[in-house]
């Protein structure tokens, strides 16, 4: 199993549009992020968690030839905009992309796609196959996903297991419950946006926290603003298996027995 980031950076990326802070200046290219998604390779799936507005940009970096599923975590911009762009996918593979999302978020996206759902559709539109998924236990062919409910702020929103994998973002908190569905994780993904505390994101302190109590192998944390500081000072803070996530970086993942 093999999981690349595609993208680590909050709703306005980074850099940000008009700011001179020395993140959004510097010139390592760790801390130039696209809004956050991942990419996942396991049992011969290609899987994408959320399609934001880079979704293009990310799949022309990593040269993605195929794409079997999209997960989507929630509805917002940042993670649901780019879904136009699945069409090359659709029509290299000549079939319907089939998205998993909690009815809410369904219902949201065929708002804003509504050329997508409509009756007699514009020829060329991207053709999805509807996954509507709850917070229990679901398959993808023959690959089991594990939904785990996050607070993103007061709206629920999902984070996804896969084996011994576990991607949550946008979280500011988790029940005890769904902490459960994590542990055991041989790697776990979690979002620190920044230094200050967040009325809907963990901060950098909050996510370590977090982390030593799940005590998985590794974890990256992703999401992060210009505000979390640049990568290698940040890098610098993290206790031992902890790391900050960037563009591009690719982690292998192996089942534990």
């Amino acid at each position: 199993m093999k999981v690349t980031f595609l993208g680590t950076g909050t709703s306005q990326g980074v850099p940000v549009i008009a700011c001179r802070c020395e993140v959004c200046k510097s010139s390592d290219e760790r801390d130039k992020r696209l809004r956050s998604s991942i990419h996942i390779e396991a049992d011969g799936l290609n899987m994408v968690v959320d399609t934001g507005p880079d979704f293009r940009t990310q799949m022309l970096r990593m040269q993605a030839q195929k794409l079997d599923a999209i997960l989507f975590t929630h509805a917002h911009k940042d993670h649901t905009a780019g879904l136009d762009d699945i069409r090359p996918f659709c029509f290299k593979q000549n079939e319907d992309m089939p998205i998993f999302a909690k009815e809410e978020v369904m219902r949201q996206i065929e708002t804003e796609f509504a050329y997508i759902f409509a009756e007699n559709k514009y020829p060329g539109v991207p053709q999805v196959a509807v996954n509507m998924i709850d917070n229990r236990p679901f398959y993808i062919k023959n690959t089991q996903v594990i939904p785990i409910e996050v607070m993103h702020g007061k709206m629920p929103i999902f984070g996804f297991r896969i084996k011994d994998f576990t991607y949550i973002t946008d979280a500011s908190f988790i029940t005890e419950s769904d902490i459960e569905k994590i542990k055991g994780s041989q790697v776990l993904v979690l979002n620190a946006l920044r230094l200050k505390e967040h009325h809907s994101h963990f901060s950098l302190d909050q996510a370590i926290e977090l982390a030593k109590k799940i005590n998985a192998h590794n974890t990256y944390f992703t999401h992060a603003s210009h505000y979390l500081g640049l990568h290698e000072e940040v890098s610098k803070y993290l206790p031992a298996n902890i790391f900050l996530a960037y563009d591009g970086l690719g982690i292998e993942i192996s089942e534990i027995n």
